[in-house]
């Protein structure tokens, strides 16, 4: 039975690459590749989770159309469990066009679809065996539940589970009005550098402590390149990146909350969840597509052992 509950977005990611500027209105860029992949920070994150060795269940809605039956087959190939996710004949899969640059950054044009549909009625706690951790990722794009949000987190800790939030853009900009009233159903944080400044007006460890001061019991803030940052009461700590030329970052940030909370399901400290999940992302932009790189444990392990044996002989 799955261990790992995650609810969020699901989407088929067009990814369009290089691009080092947009073309003017009426003309033509010649590009090297466009392709179609999974995407969505919750169907990322899961995907990701399983490749890291989690068994995963996935809540969420994709269109009654072949982009959704493409998103699914994905998913199932990596793992993951889709029997909760929903299929409406009314809407489109959720879908996003990425520009992605030559050093991998990317930019994003997207429609929600069927993702924008679910409600806090479409995510049920009944029957989840040995579920013990719920993900809720995409807490802002799920525009259905956003409003009730705070009762999808509490039936969530009413089962007895641990809650994790992800954070992405908001588009509203109701960042700590949205976000503050929930942190007592919230365990664990995930952010990036970009969403801590706007939800706190802080940069860097000053947000991290922010955000404790409000009541967040550990939040982990994502710096891409340069590794990540865990806060809680008990410890604080920054854990370096692992060194890579990404091809695209597109979903690193989703593989890293996957591969961090696959880590802790199997009994790694903080630490040793910050580090794999490091590895994981690194690993993750090494491919075009948001859940095409997530690599599997085995290959995360045998970086992080590389890596320890460099530093042993240096």
């Amino acid at each position: 039975m799955p261990s790992l509950y995650v609810l969020g977005t699901i989407v088929l990611d067009t990814a369009v690459r290089p691009v080092d500027s947009l073309p003017s209105w009426g003309s033509a860029q010649n590009v090297e590749s466009i392709s179609r992949h999974l995407g969505g920070n919750g169907a990322v994150a899961a995907y990701a989770a399983a490749r890291s060795g989690a068994s995963v269940l996935l809540a969420g809605a994709v269109g009654k159309d072949d982009a959704g039956e493409m998103v699914l087959d994905r998913l199932r190939f990596g793992g993951v469990d889709t029997s909760r996710v929903q299929m409406l004949a009314d809407t489109a899969t959720a879908s996003t066009v990425a520009l992605i640059r030559p050093d991998g950054e990317r930019l994003f044009l997207q429609d929600l679809g069927a993702s924008a549909q679910i409600s806090s009625a479409d995510v049920g706690f009944d029957d989840l065996g040995d579920v013990t951790h719920f993900h809720y990722g995409s807490i802002f794009s799920l525009a259905g539940a956003r409003e009730s949000a705070g009762r999808i987190l509490a039936r969530a800790r009413g089962a007895g589970l641990r809650v994790s939030v992800d954070l992405d853009w908001d588009p509203r900009s109701k960042w700590l009005d949205t976000l503050g009233p929930l942190a007592p159903l919230i365990d664990l944080l995930f952010l990036n550098e970009t969403e801590a400044r706007m939800l706190t007006g802080a940069e860097g460890r000053d947000a991290g402590r922010f955000l404790l001061t409000r009541g967040f019991r550990e939040v982990v803030l994502k710096r891409g390149g340069a590794g990540c940052s865990y806060f809680s009461l008990q410890e604080c700590f920054d854990e370096p990146a692992f060194t890579v030329s990404p091809v695209d970052a597109t979903g690193a940030g989703d593989c890293f909350c996957g591969a961090f909370l696959a880590a802790e399901l199997r009994g790694e400290l903080s630490r040793g969840s910050a580090r794999f999940a490091n590895a994981a992302a690194a690993l993750s932009t090494q491919s075009v597509g948001a859940a095409d790189g997530a690599p599997d444990r085995g290959k995360t392990q045998q970086l992080l052992t590389d890596d320890t044996s460099e530093a042993s002989s240096a």
